[in-house]
Parts: C-alpha cells; sequence; structure tokens
C-alpha cells in the first residue's frame, strides 16, 4: 500500500511540476497540454478510488474505452450546436438537427448506463460513485486553475489602482 501511495504522490509531483512550464513551451505542443491533463486526471482518480493493483489493471482498460466514446459523441454533439447557429438552415434542416440531438443524447445515457453496469463488476459499488465525484472534483479543479491563469495580473504595487 506504501508503494502505491508513493507512485501516485510521484505521479502528481510530476504532474505538478510538468504544468509549471512557461505557457509559450505549451504553446509550442499543444498535444503535450491534453497529456498532461490526461495524466493528472489518471492520478487523481487512482488517489480518490484507492484501488487495488488487481481492480486498477481491471479498470483503466474499461474507464478508458468509456472515456474514448463519451469524448467521440461530445465531439457530435458539439458539432451539430455548431450546425444549429447557421442562419441559412431551413426549418425542416433545424428540426432534423434537434432530432440528431436527442439522438446523440439518448446515446449518451445508454453509454453511461451501459458503463455503470461495467464498472460495477470492476469496481464496488461505493467505489464507482466516487468516481463520479473525482470526475466532477477534477473538472472544477481544472477549470478554477485555468480560471486563475487567465485571472488579469495585479497592478504594481507602486502604480494606484484606477
Amino acid at each position: 500500500m506504501n508503494t502505491l501511495r508513493f507512485f501516485i504522490l510521484s505521479c502528481l509531483l510530476l504532474v505538478a511540476l510538468a504544468s509549471r512550464q512557461p505557457a509559450q513551451a505549451q504553446a509550442r505542443r499543444p498535444g503535450a497540454s491534453i497529456s498532461q491533463l490526461d495524466n493528472a486526471k489518471i492520478a487523481f482518480i487512482t488517489s480518490r478510488l484507492t484501488l487495488t493493483q488487481d481492480q486498477a489493471q481491471r479498470f483503466w482498460p474499461v474507464y478508458n474505452d468509456f472515456v474514448t466514446k463519451r469524448r467521440e459523441l461530445n465531439r457530435s454533439a458539439r458539432q451539430l450546436r455548431r450546425d444549429a447557429d447557421n442562419p441559412g438552415l431551413s426549418d425542416a434542416q433545424l428540426r432534423d438537427n434537434f432530432t440528431q440531438d436527442f439522438a446523440i443524447r439518448q446515446q449518451q445515457l445508454n453509454l453511461e448506463k451501459d458503463y455503470f453496469e461495467k464498472l460495477q463488476k470492476v469496481l464496488a459499488l461505493r467505489q464507482v460513485a466516487q468516481l463520479y465525484q473525482a470526475e466532477r472534483d477534477f473538472t472544477k479543479e481544472v477549470l478554477k486553475r485555468v480560471a486563475g491563469q487567465n485571472a488579469p495580473a495585479p497592478p504594481p504595487a507602486d502604480q494606484p489602482v484606477r
């Protein structure tokens, strides 16, 4: 158990150090920030779920498959929303767009239900609940950090605030 905790702490430390890279270096490697985010999410979820080694080996392939399918559906939904903003669409095209959107949302719900069942075969029910909470907490943390990075810098102490 101590080895697992050491591993998790090491991963978190590496992610923390990697996130301190200058913004210019990250801008040159756009895929790097996604990879860092995925690595941070893995470390975050691992620490929250306290997975045994056996559970981790069975959990991550199932979870990664779920995340991949969920991302594909989310991309499709975003594309439909972009298409709906086109002022040149006819009413029939808009109706079709809504129908497709409803179908994607139903697919998302079906995917959630399907993987809820699959996850219960790998994790205890309480761990499944912790997983969903960990995903929400991780998203909140990322949004908080992004908002903090995008906040304007405070004026120097010798200049008055306007």
